[in-house]
């Protein structure tokens, strides 16, 4: 199987956010947008638990999901939107939606994409990112899928600029750090930077109609993962990205720059990581317990009630080294789990139910990344399982049928 390196984690989702790899000039003017993949859709059995699992991409290019703190499925449920490199002009990595229910893939994006802060609406069929490189500065575009996938199964493609829309570009001097995330009514867009000769990082709103770029917060440390409330507009959770433990993680703000504050107040013996909304008032996340001193007081996923600060010990997995990223249904029955050694948890949040879905995932240097279907009847997770471990493809797995009682 042709070998192709997985993307370096959360470091390299942050660095990639508006450069992707150079490619030749002739690239630039490619007309890949549009173009069709067979299914390549096939299903497996999971050699520990039995469980069904299909894989949706299957091809040796490197295919990664959209990071869980974000939306995968398009508003219509029927694409999953994920980015990857498989073959094309200048084998840069490009948005494609794969059709789940037969397997078709179409390419959505050519020339410099920035693919590590893919935006999907949940509102109507848009996807917004950034494209530019080293020597043109990044523009946010807004691209209308409905058009473009018409278009492609017809047979009938319009240049790339039919489908989009240039809202802004961003400032000079002004760098992405954290990604960027939709408001809950999709009016607004948010947006973590770095900026030129200024230590610490940012927080700013797009108006995604106008392109007006508002300051909703500076702060004195690096921004990393911004998302903003799915529920609530106007609410913004980032936190302290140090790659490594920081002192306090996680932070909410309003898109006013008002009542900024800590969420879920750390202890120096405590190392949080990897905070995702699960649904308006509920932000889940994993303490860690992957070194022996952590392991002296509870860790795992919790989940914390941004109204009233009110912690769920949702679950933890005591072989090796724990829990990594988490994910949770909007309904808030369950919770869900990857780990250091590829394996998926499905988690019971009114019983404490733990039950092993799937194991093999192992991905280096990446994981899993969870994420629960829209319906809440399966996970989206991406495995190198295929591979042993040197590239991605993306897969689905069945919550048990046999749920009992709730």
């Amino acid at each position: 199987m042709q070998t192709k390196l997985a993307a370096s984690g959360c470091v390299a989702l942050l660095a990639s956010m508006f450069l992707a790899p150079c490619a030749p000039a002739e690239d630039l003017f490619a007309r890949d947008a549009g173009r069709r993949f067979p299914p390549e859709k096939r299903t497996l059995k999971d050699a520990k638990t039995g469980a069904t699992i299909t894989a949706l991409t299957t091809d040796p290019a490197n295919d990664q999901k959209i990071y869980q703190t974000h939306p995968q499925w398009t508003s219509d449920g029927a694409y999953i939107i994920f980015r990857s490199n498989r073959p094309g002009k200048g084998r840069q990595q490009q948005a494609f939606a794969l059709r789940e229910e037969t397997g078709e893939i179409i390419q959505l994006t050519e020339g410099r994409t920035g693919t590590g802060s893919l935006n999907v609406g949940r509102k109507s069929n848009r996807l917004y990112f950034f494209r530019g490189g080293r020597a043109e500065a990044p523009k946010l575009i807004e691209l209308e899928l409905d058009g473009l996938l018409r278009d492609s199964l017809a047979g009938s493609m319009k240049d790339p600029p039919g489908y989009e829309r240039a809202i802004m570009t961003m400032p000079q001097g002004m760098g992405g750090s954290g990604g960027f995330s939709l408001d809950a009514d999709e009016k607004k867009a948010y947006i973590g930077v770095a900026i030129s000769g200024q230590d610490g990082g940012g927080i700013r709103s797009i108006d995604l109609e106008t392109g007006e770029i508002a300051t909703v917060i500076d702060v004195p440390f690096r921004m990393g993962h911004v998302q903003a409330n799915p529920w609530v507009p106007g609410e913004i959770l980032y936190c302290d990205e140090t790659g490594g433990d920081a002192p306090q993680r996680m932070w909410l703000v309003k898109a006013d720059g008002t009542d900024n504050h800590a969420l879920y107040k750390e202890t120096p013996d405590e190392w949080v990581t990897h905070e995702v909304f699960v649904d308006r008032d509920h932000v889940m996340f994993n303490v860690m317990g992957h070194l022996p001193r952590f392991r002296t007081k509870p860790t795992g996923i919790f989940c914390i009630n941004v109204r009233t600060d009110q912690v769920q010990v949702v679950g933890q997995v005591e072989e090796g080294r724990g829990f990594w990223h988490c994910a949770g249904s909007a309904d808030g029955k369950w919770a869900a789990g990857d780990n250091f050694a590829g394996s998926i948890h499905l988690i019971n949040r009114i019983t404490g139910e733990t039950t092993l879905l799937t194991t093999g995932h192992q991905m280096q240097p990446d994981h899993a990344h969870p994420n629960f279907s829209p319906d809440g009847k399966r996970i989206l997770f991406q495995s190198g399982l295929l591979s042993g471990g040197r590239s991605l493809d993306l897969m689905t797995v069945e919550l048990p049928a046999a749920r009992g009682p709730l």
